[in-house]
């Protein structure tokens, strides 16, 4: 228990229950290995911390800012999405305090992202559960929304392919295009290699287990190339 004591001090809150805490950072991996531990696995309080962050960027946003709504939108998704919660699990240190299984703790990338985000959300349950929702709103506030000027500096809220296409149009009067450079892997696991190109100029590759998600990753690597970010 002086595991989640510690880490509470960390995030600054004071649980009265500081089970609820160690339930947020349990993983269901671990409750296969250990079949006596008392406790639930963090996915309910993941649900309950997910509509819990919504409603708290919503909230700032609406109040905040009176930008039209399709804006807002793209702007909360940046802030509430895992990519952006992993981040700030990462920042607080979360993954030395999660209770997984041996096989988990070896995950890597995308895996280990999602675990994290997942446990962000629950310690956001687990806080509005025990603390109520001030409480939940000023930590939703210090470590999350904290990342909106950023977010709005950098426009990263815009999808990568659609920022790369304004710019190289505003800037080179050209639409960019994508195509597949190299492909591998057995058909439920391929891996993709796209290019974007300006003309016939390669600006930069990307890859993906899908074309999409290597579209994005080369736009994005454009957008690095031209020192466009």
């Amino acid at each position: 228990m002086e595991r989640f004591k510690k880490l509470a001090k960390k995030i600054e809150i004071e649980f009265n229950k500081i089970e609820l805490l160690q339930e947020a950072m349990t993983h269901r991996s671990y409750l296969n290995e250990h079949k006596e531990y008392k406790l639930d696995q963090n996915e309910r309080l993941e649900f309950l911390g997910d509509a819990v962050l919504e409603l708290v960027v919503t909230e700032h946003l609406y109040l905040n800012y009176g930008n039209p709504e399709g804006e807002l939108t793209n702007w909360r998704a940046s802030l509430v999405k895992g990519e952006m919660l992993a981040v700030v699990a990462d920042e607080i240190g979360l993954e030395k305090y999660l209770l997984m299984s041996k096989g988990e703790k070896r995950d890597t990338g995308k895996a280990r992202q999602y675990i994290l985000a997942n446990a962000m959300e629950a310690v956001i349950g687990a806080i509005y559960l025990d603390r109520g929702y001030e409480v939940s709103q000023n930590f939703i506030n210090k470590w999350i929304v904290v990342k909106l000027p950023g977010i709005l500096e950098t426009k990263s809220y815009l999808d990568p392919k659609s920022y790369f296409q304004e710019k190289s149009q505003e800037f080179e009067q050209v639409t960019p295009h994508y195509e597949v450079l190299e492909e591998w892997g057995p058909d439920h696991e391929k891996v993709f290699l796209m290019g974007v190109f300006l003309g016939d100029e390669k600006v930069a590759e990307g890859k993906g287990d899908s074309k999409q998600e290597a579209q994005r990753n080369a736009a994005e690597n454009g957008l690095e190339a031209r020192n466009w970010k």
